[in-house]
């Protein structure tokens, strides 16, 4: 028995490391530790966020304006966003995105603790962080590649960055449910402007070498039509954008729909609509993980299309369900088929796309991700508004399943140009499959 035991431990112990293998470059572990007190900051400010559009205006419709103006501007410039990534230094960059939605996150406390807020300058600041996310976005997703120095460890980056986005997305919620109880949602602002402090120091005491990536010159909307022609040419980057861009616009639009069903369905406060968002923190933090420990990028295109159908059913069982821990429960497979298909794809668009095209290729991600999410939200609650949050939860998690369903028609074509690339870079063998 104890010989068992004593031939298991140095395998455990393996598949820790390796799970872990990007945090030993120096870079990627400063990123980790400052992203990781901003993201709880940002989350806080989403429920935050939502919560307090819900208790100033008791409308869907609303929450799903509010949703909409908070994301339109990464759809708008997202594309002009890209070129900029690749002209200009991504550390810098991100230092000045940062900043930019700390004094945000401020002047949203401002007008919060001061009970002069009104539903408009929520719009107005909301959109604010939009135009902040259309540069931050695709420059962060880019800047990953600078902060590991082997390309095979990329996509572990990718998976532990998705861990840290849903540990706090799992922490943060459950922190501005207890604040906002407590003392408001002017304090979850101010909070999240303090954290974005960590990050942008972080940054500065990374060291990076600069890329030495030759590109064409061109003016910017030459650039952005190479960009475009590429993504537009090449099948399985085209493929994998449109089907991400329907799993957010109707798998992501439950978010804008929470306060409802906290409030009406479940009959509870912000403190249940933090238990729900942390459930599905739940699920998405352990999507991440069993993303970290895959050696491979080889078979994520299978996981894409069932991930998606664990997210369509498990919202229709959501829109179903009254009973709060029947909800709970649903909320993390909801969680975890979501965050699934999100950085799976995106592990597999960054392990094919070229370096010279990566800070372009992301920005198109950053549309697929924060352009549908608006009207996604704007649709959703407008339907929520005529017949129901429940209702259209149901109808957003039916469409999810058809998307899989196309998605699974154009796997194989999408695998058999994917497979020579991951010859081409080592993760197959030449003999390999997909």
């Amino acid at each position: 028995m104890s010989g068992a035991n004593t031939s298991e431990s140095p395998h455990s112990a393996r598949t820790l490391s390796h799970a872990w293998r990007a945090l030993r470059y120096r870079n990627f572990k400063l990123f980790f530790f400052g992203q990781s007190i901003s993201l709880i900051g940002n989350w806080m400010t989403r429920l935050a966020t939502t919560w307090l559009v819900y208790r100033l205006t008791h409308s869907a419709l609303l929450l799903g304006v509010s949703g909409f103006a908070g994301q339109f501007m990464s759809l708008v410039l997202a594309p002009f966003a890209g070129v900029w990534v690749e002209r200009l230094d991504r550390r810098k960059l991100l230092v000045w995105t940062q900043a930019a939605a700390a004094v945000q996150s401020f002047l949203l406390a401002g007008l919060t603790l001061t009970h002069v807020i009104t539903f408009w300058e929520i719009i107005v600041l909301t959109a604010l962080q939009g135009l902040i996310n259309a540069f931050d976005m695709p420059a962060r997703q880019s800047f990953l590649v600078q902060m590991v120095d082997d390309e095979k460890d990329l996509s572990n980056a990718i998976a532990i960055n998705s861990s840290m986005v849903n540990a706090a997305r799992l922490i943060g919620p459950a922190i501005a449910g207890l604040v906002i109880g407590a003392v408001g949602e002017g304090w979850c602002f101010l909070l999240d402007g303090v954290s974005y402090f960590a990050v942008i120091a972080s940054l500065l005491l990374m060291r990076i070498k600069p890329l030495d990536v030759w590109r064409k010159a061109g003016g910017m909307f030459e650039q952005m039509r190479e960009g475009w022609d590429y993504v537009r040419t090449f099948r399985p980057i085209r493929t994998i954008l449109l089907f991400f861009a329907l799993i957010n616009l109707t798998g992501y639009s439950y978010t804008v729909l929470l306060p409802v069903f906290a409030a009406q369905v479940l009959h509870g406060d912000a403190t249940t609509q933090g238990w729900l968002t942390g459930a599905s923190g739940i699920g998405a933090l352990l999507s991440a993980l069993s993303l970290a420990v895959r050696k491979s990028v080889v078979g994520l295109t299978r996981m894409i299309q069932i991930a998606a159908v664990i997210l369509g059913i498990a919202l229709i069982l959501f829109g179903l369900s009254h009973t709060l821990w029947l909800s709970l429960v649903l909320m993390v497979f909801v969680g975890f088929g979501l965050i699934q298909s999100v950085a799976a794809s995106n592990t597999i668009i960054q392990s094919l796309v070229t370096e010279d095209k990566r800070g372009r290729v992301m920005s198109y991600y950053t549309m697929a991700f924060f352009g549908t999410m608006p009207f996604g939200s704007l649709l959703a609650g407008i339907l929520a508004h005529r017949i129901g949050a429940p209702c259209t939860v149901m109808i957003s998690g039916a469409f999810c399943i058809v998307g899989s369903i196309w998605f699974t028609l154009n796997l194989p074509n999408v695998n058999a140009l994917i497979r020579p690339i991951y010859q081409e870079k080592g993760f197959l063998p030449v003999s390999g499959t997909n």
